[in-house]
């Protein structure tokens, strides 16, 4: 990437590789340059066949209220409202939320900006995902799952080239993303610390979602990932340990277990009788409404489980969802032999993933939960810009990992 000494000189570069791209649209550019970042020229071959540089405004959807009354952001961002709006109010910049397929929900700022962002409709109900608006912030953000910054001719529009944008994704409790947060402004008050803060504004959209009371479920739902919590209903079930390990198999290993078989998962060579177990199995069984087969033990009826949702995740290499999934080891009180080996392979699974990923929110958000893991804070450093934030957190972890 070139080095610039003025935004100035950055924005006319970028406006002759714009205009290089721009007026072959069929046949882009093959050759890597050295101005155009690489997730921007990606993001520009695969806007240039549908959408036109050209284009003066973004599409929009008539239901905008709807979706922002339903959105899981409503709340957290009614609770950053005050700080959005003294923020981008001070500084000149505009405040944007948008649901996971890039459509504004809402938006807050300085007034002027606010005005002109209406002429291109980034406002609420505006399509802003690369299919409809190619390049952008948004579409970046969303696309990658990760912070981006857009800096004026590097939006495929040319419209938006007096812009600059810093979005974040915003992830729901079980990692999947269910909007982005995005802090614009003119081109000419860029400066590398509002990718700082946007990300941490995102953070904290994600905290309170991750926190927020949960609204009452219907059904049985174990939690077993740094806890071990059993309700039925939305209402808490107290069960021994023992039961819900029991339980905490039985979701993980839905063809179930011979008598045998569970007996040696549960007590190993310990010498416990065969009515003990058959015992923890009928108290457990009423407690789920009698969805726990006789002869063989097997699941007969829904049960919720946090754990099961971490394997699906794994097995599907969806390291985002893995990583906010894993809330701490299976069960971390038990040392029932079943347990151990689940908790090894869960363990394992999503530390691989994270080892193996090149994004450094996982490895910094994976390396909370596993505090004395030296490999994964030492790869999150590697990936860290050197101006990021986190990198002050990421260094303390690992010096207390390796002083532990």
């Amino acid at each position: 990437m070139a080095q610039f000494r003025t935004l100035t000189q950055q924005r006319t570069e970028l406006e002759k590789e714009w205009e290089r791209w721009a007026t072959a649209p069929k046949t882009p550019p093959a050759t890597r340059t050295t101005v155009l970042r690489n997730d921007v020229a990606q993001s520009w071959r695969r806007s240039l066949g549908t959408i036109d540089p050209g284009r003066t405004v973004a599409p929009g959807v008539d239901d905008v209220g709807d979706r922002w009354a339903t959105s899981p952001l409503r709340g957290p961002v009614t609770t950053l409202a005050g700080d959005l709006r003294a923020i981008t109010e001070d500084s000149g910049y505009l405040a944007v939320v948008t649901d996971a397929a890039g459509t504004v929900l809402w938006s807050c700022g300085d007034r002027a900006l606010r005005r002109q962002a209406e002429q291109v409709n980034f406002a609420p109900g505006g399509c802003w995902d690369e299919s409809h608006m190619g390049t952008n912030g948004v579409a970046l953000s969303l696309h990658n799952a990760r912070a981006a910054s857009v800096f004026s001719a590097e939006h495929l529009v040319a419209a938006l080239h007096g812009w600059v944008c810093y979005c974040a994704p915003i992830h729901g409790p079980d990692g999947r993303v269910v909007g982005a947060l995005d802090l614009s402004s003119s081109w000419d008050r860029s400066h590398p610390a509002v990718l700082a803060s946007v990300r941490a504004l995102a953070t904290a959209a994600e905290t309170m979602l991750r926190t927020a009371e949960p609204a009452p479920t219907s059904g049985v739902r174990l939690e077993c990932l740094g806890t071990a919590r059993l309700s039925r209903d939305g209402r808490p079930l107290r069960l021994p340990p023992r039961q819900l390990e029991i339980l905490a198999l039985l979701t993980l290993q839905p063809e179930g277990f011979t008598p045998e078989q569970l007996h040696a998962a549960i007590y190993g060579d310990r010498s416990v009788s065969t009515s003990t177990l058959k015992a923890d199995v009928s108290h457990l069984r009423r407690a789920t409404g009698g969805e726990i087969s006789n002869r063989r033990y097997v699941l007969t009826g829904p049960v919720a489980c946090d754990a099961v949702d971490l394997l699906a995740a794994i097995a599907a290499g969806d390291t985002a969802s893995a990583v906010w999934l894993y809330r701490g080891p299976l069960l971390p009180g038990s040392d029932t032999p079943g347990v151990l080996e689940w908790r090894d392979y869960l363990d394992v699974g999503v530390r691989t993933a994270v080892l193996a990923s090149d994004r450094a929110e996982h490895a910094v958000a994976f390396g909370e939960r596993a505090p004395r893991d030296i490999e994964v804070h030492e790869h999150a450093l590697g990936l860290l810009p050197r101006n990021d934030v986190r990198r002050a957190v990421v260094a303390a972890r690992l010096h207390t990992a390796l002083h532990d």
